[in-house]
């Protein structure tokens, strides 16, 4: 199955995209997008333990089963100011 996977901030300028179509297995959950995202931008691998993920309008952890086409949004820490 697809997936839509969003980077956001500085995740954005270290992946070099901003959207991609991500195929991934069917019942994968977001650990399992995660390996094959830093597989395939190594550069995120070092921001691993703390970034955010959204799965639609939700934050959702790594154990999150994603279904097809779902937006996954993946972010730096929110900081405040």
């Amino acid at each position: 199955m697809k997936v839509r996977v969003q980077f956001f901030s500085h995740l954005k300028d270290l992946a070099g995209v901003d959207e991609i179509a991500q195929e991934i297995e069917d019942h994968a959950n977001v650990a399992a997008l995660l390996d094959q995202l830093y597989v395939r931008y190594p550069k995120l691998r070092v921001w691993d333990g703390s970034i955010l993920i959204g799965a639609g309008v939700e934050f959702v952890g790594r154990n999150h089963i994603m279904i097809p086409d779902e937006p996954i949004a993946i972010m730096p820490p929110v900081q405040g100011g």
